[in-house]
């Protein structure tokens, strides 16, 4: 989903993309040739005149272009029968470290097994030329034909989510409690609590539900590899 643009609002720009994620489990469900990232560049999104989400976004009157780079954001929901948890989250909870060092790091593991194995020593020059290479996902992930080969070939990446990067585990992050819709946002000092604190007011009274605003628990929450998440949760259970 990607929210509408809004340019003329200070504390709401829009424009943030958001994916869906749902389990049958407090898990976090994989993501297939894709790696989780905060900010992802539109052109690569809705590039070609034939593109479904372009033509989407531009019947909903986007003028696409105008913000190249998006924010992203997941809404993670998990059933443990007979509880759930939501969490709509910034995709730093995920993205801890650039993808272009996971990418790079993750197959020098794999050369270094492999080479211990044939017992082939590489220096350190040609190990750097080689990650280089291989640090950039489209490097490997295009379609490949090989002559008289009747199939082609294509690597895919498959990304899970540790147990410290995930909010609806309740052992890491117990203050997401069962049965709760949670907001977390990255947040590294007072100015930005006070930032996301003031947008959450102002959504809240430009929907006429001010008086909603006091019933939410609002906490940090420390990730367990990316500082501070501001958490604005509320009950999913009416009384």
């Amino acid at each position: 989903m990607a929210i509408k643009l809004n340019h003329d609002d200070r504390l709401f720009s829009g424009g943030e993309l958001i994916e869906l994620k749902d389990s049958k489990s407090y898990s976090v469900a994989s993501f297939n040739s894709t790696i989780p990232t905060g900010e992802k560049d539109i052109q690569k999104l809705v590039g070609g005149t034939a593109n479904v989400i372009r033509t989407q976004m531009q019947e909903a009157g986007n003028d696409i272009l105008s913000l190249p780079v998006r924010q992203v954001f997941y809404l993670v929901r998990g059933k443990k029968s007979p509880n759930i948890k939501i969490c709509l989250s910034h995709e730093r909870f995920f993205e801890t470290i650039p993808v272009s060092t996971l990418i790079s790091e993750a197959f020098g593991q794999a050369l270094e097994e492999r080479l211990n194995e044939l017992n082939q020593p590489l220096s350190d020059a040609m190990r750097r030329v080689l990650l280089d290479i291989f640090s950039d996902q489209e490097t490997f992930s295009r379609t490949r034909s090989v002559e008289s080969a009747s199939v082609r070939l294509r690597f895919r990446i498959m990304t899970e989510v540790k147990a410290g990067a995930n909010p609806l585990n309740s052992k890491q992050y117990p203050d997401i409690g069962d049965n709760t819709l949670n907001f977390a946002v990255p947040c590294h000092d007072e100015a930005e609590q006070e930032l996301h604190t003031r947008r959450m007011q102002t959504a809240f009274c430009q929907m006429d539900a001010s008086h909603l605003y006091s019933q939410m628990d609002i906490f940090l929450l420390q990730h367990h590899y990316n500082g501070n998440f501001l958490i604005f949760q509320t009950s999913l259970l009416t009384t």
